[in-house]
């Protein structure tokens, strides 16, 4: 299926530049441009785009306040931000408003079309800088839990086993190769992992995952 998008940077010859390589990428057609948050929303209610690309730093309205509004009043339509600030300031306002994808500005071609195509599906579409960012901030502000005997809540080992790696940063394609199964039965465990979990997207799955002990903190030994 091919996803429509908007771009939505105010600096002209990087928006040229997003929109002629996205030209390139398979199953992603460009349907508009805009030059500010403002511009961008206009666009959406006026396109009905499946996913905004979109910049944070931007006059009129930036990109959290246009990434809420777009959430708020047409909600078929995801938001992928696209930026070059990895910062907390940055990252976690964005994640609040609704963006469910966030990646830098380095982000290859491939890593767009993987982040597009993980959102219109449901999931989080998140750079593993980022999932790593996700989780340091949740080591800094919980006590870890000392790893479990058996999965919580029904997991089955191998589906803790695929938790981990999403928590890790793997993409659905990565995780396949490491445990040498089809990316269908990996699609298969995460779904059954998010609804054993309750939980909706990637981002949650690597708080669940520290908070049941799944995984260590960065910087825990093993002992």
């Amino acid at each position: 299926m091919t996803a429509r998008v908007i771009v939505a940077d105010d600096q002209a010859v990087v928006r040229e530049g997003i929109v002629m390589l996205l030209g390139l990428l398979p199953g992603i057609e460009v349907v508009g441009a805009a030059k500010d948050g403002e511009e961008a929303v206009a666009l959406v209610g006026e396109l009905a785009p499946d996913v905004v690309l979109m910049d944070l730093r931007m006059p009129r309205c930036d990109g959290v306040e246009a990434t809420r509004r777009i959430r708020e009043r047409y909600p078929a339509t995801q938001v992928v931000v696209l930026t070059t600030y990895a910062d907390d300031d940055s990252l976690f306002p964005a994640l609040r408003a609704g963006a469910r994808g966030y990646l830098t500005k380095d982000a290859g071609g491939d890593e767009i079309v993987r982040a597009v195509r993980d959102v219109m599906a449901g999931d989080a579409g998140l750079a593993p800088t980022v999932q790593r960012r996700l989780l340091e901030r949740v080591s800094a502000v919980a006590a870890p839990v000392p790893p479990r005997e058996s999965p919580p809540d029904g997991l089955t080992a191998r589906e803790a086993e695929v938790l981990s790696l999403v928590a890790e940063g793997f993409s659905n394609k990565e995780i396949a190769g490491r445990l040498h199964i089809g990316a269908a039965t990996v699609k298969t465990h995460i779904n059954n992992i998010f609804a054993k979990a309750g939980v909706r997207d990637r981002a949650q799955a690597v708080h669940y995952a520290y908070q049941h002990g799944l995984i260590r903190p960065p910087g825990t030994n093993i002992t």
